[in-house]
């Protein structure tokens, strides 16, 4: 009898070794997986709850003041005579608002041209940024040529190349383009700015990544009904690419906002300028009031873009390429 019970208990403590092992090859258990620095009962403990709360509050106004901190301060010493600003940089306009530094910025240092030159810019390098990425995309993804791994590979590549080291022989080029007269020059020309630009490998794979992952049954479907590639591409894939080319656009809008050593090289004529040229060559010339509102004017942009593809970056499944329905 006492032969049988150890029998019977040996078999059941290897049936539960044998569980643990397969439970450990899969994946941690349930409760691990759930597992936390506080566990759930210590969670609705009144001092855990309050505890955490101020944690949450303490890091939300912290995050809050980091990023939107530097934006309102820009916005308000751009209203603020220049001697409270240096006086008294963190006090809300002690000796009242001076609203005339924006129409001084706008018309005296001629902000409206620059704007007008960087909005351009912007919209240019939008425009070739996203017919090379996606049509390069569509190809290396979508109608995959046998040679796409070494055209993937080749572009991938140049991710390691460091921009300072092309940076001379692109200048030759735009200097002296070929397939143009000997006499024939880019420069103080939109498209010297705006074809560097369109040449963007991260913008390429990243849409390449998208279009892997869109169903290749849609794509099968419509080559049935007798798509070719340039209806497929226009009418199949980009109106299932609208996440990505969000992403590509504010990529596209907020780099050639910002670029500041290209465009000084290629455009040397202060009237083709854009702002993030024009504004340090006007900085020493420039009361501090004054020269901060053309700081915050020429912000609009970005943060109109940020507002208004916002929930692009915000929903995780912006890019997860999945498409159900």
């Amino acid at each position: 009898m006492t032969t049988t019970i150890s029998q019977t208990t040996s078999r059941e403590g290897l049936r539960d070794w044998m569980a643990r092992r397969q439970r450990g090859a899969s994946g941690p258990a349930d409760d691990e997986r759930d597992r936390s620095i506080v566990s759930p009962a210590e969670r609705r403990r009144p001092g855990t709850v309050a505890g955490m709360s101020l944690v949450h509050l303490f890091l939300l106004v912290g995050l809050v003041i980091a990023g939107l901190g530097p934006i309102l301060w820009l916005a308000k010493s751009a209203i603020t005579p220049t001697q409270d600003t240096l006086s008294q940089p963190f006090a809300l306009w002690p000796n009242g608002m001076d609203w005339a530094n924006l129409s001084v910025a706008w018309n005296d240092i001629e902000i409206s041209k620059y704007f007008a030159n960087t909005v351009l810019i912007a919209l240019g390098a939008w425009f070739f940024q996203l017919l090379v990425a996606t049509t390069a995309g569509y190809a290396l993804s979508v109608l995959r040529p046998r040679y796409a791994p070494i055209l993937n590979g080749l572009i991938l590549m140049t991710l390691f190349i460091p921009a300072v080291v092309l940076l001379v022989p692109l200048y030759l080029t735009i200097v002296n383009p070929p397939f143009l007269p000997d006499d024939a020059t880019l420069l103080n020309n939109w498209v010297a700015v705006w074809l560097p630009m369109a040449a963007n490998a991260f913008n390429i794979l990243l849409v390449k990544r998208f279009f892997d992952s869109l169903p290749r049954e849609v794509f099968e479907a419509a080559r049935t009904d007798g798509a070719g590639p340039f209806r497929l591409f226009w009418s199949i894939v980009l109106p299932m690419s609208k996440p990505i080319l969000g992403v590509v656009s504010v990529f596209a809008v907020i780099a050639a906002w910002k670029d500041y050593l290209w465009p000084m090289l290629v455009l040397p004529d202060k009237n083709w300028q854009p702002l993030s040229v024009r504004l340090p060559a006007v900085q020493s010339q420039t009361e501090l009031d004054v020269f901060l509102a053309a700081l915050a004017i020429s912000t609009i942009i970005p943060i109109a873009m940020f507002l208004v593809f916002q929930g692009v970056f915000l929903r995780s499944a912006g890019l997860g390429g999945a498409v159900k329905g």
